[in-house]
């Protein structure tokens, strides 16, 4: 008679809803990709090994320089350091999405005037070109100038050729870059009348 009791005891636990045996009802619609795709492209400017004299010795790093665009007139730039490359690249990546800035263009090609900007040593010109032309610029210049979308433009890089103080001016020209109709907003004047 016991065991029959002891049976008894042991099916209406076994039955009874325990209080953490509560779960979240799943979401089977959701598929482990659910991250929205990034419309954003990179290319890698820069990777140096950089190295920190310690009482040990040496700590080796790498650092990267990466710029990110949508090749739409929106353009970023980030770095970041790790102790391995992939690493490093990921964290430049991230920094520079997270550093996006808009690019006004003038008929989706090319950029509104001339421009010259000092960053370091570094001085970057640019030019608005005809349509056509292309993009006549080198190294960390034209890696920004093709993600943010300039189809036509004619640059010149002068004084230091730092890779990283390239990428940075250009980035500011096309920030400080003023259309037509900004001017002519600041002016109170019309886009014909500034023309």
């Amino acid at each position: 008679m016991n065991e029959e009791n002891t049976k008894v005891e042991v099916e209406t636990t076994e039955n009874k809803p325990r209080k953490f045996d509560k779960r979240r009802p799943r979401n089977n619609n959701r598929t482990n990709n659910s991250k929205p795709k990034s419309d954003l492209e990179d290319k890698v400017i820069e990777i140096r090994r950089v190295t920190k004299v310690v009482k040990g010795g040496r700590q080796f790093r790498f650092a990267a320089t990466v710029v990110v665009g949508n090749r739409k007139g929106s353009v970023g730039l980030g770095t970041g350091k790790a102790h391995e490359m992939p690493d490093a690249v990921k964290k430049a990546r991230d920094a520079a999405s997270k550093n996006l800035i808009n690019v006004e263009l003038q008929e989706g090609r090319t950029i509104s005037h001339d421009i010259i900007v000092k960053e370091g040593a570094c001085r970057v010109m640019l030019k608005p070109a005809k349509e056509g032309t292309g993009v006549k610029a080198g190294g960390p210049v034209r890696d920004v100038l093709e993600l943010a979308g300039v189809k036509d433009v004619l640059s010149k890089s002068l004084g230091s050729s730092t890779k990283i103080n390239a990428a940075r001016a250009t980035l500011r020209a096309l920030k400080d870059q003023k259309s037509p109709s900004h001017v002519a907003y600041l002016r109170d004047k019309t886009v014909e009348e500034i023309r």
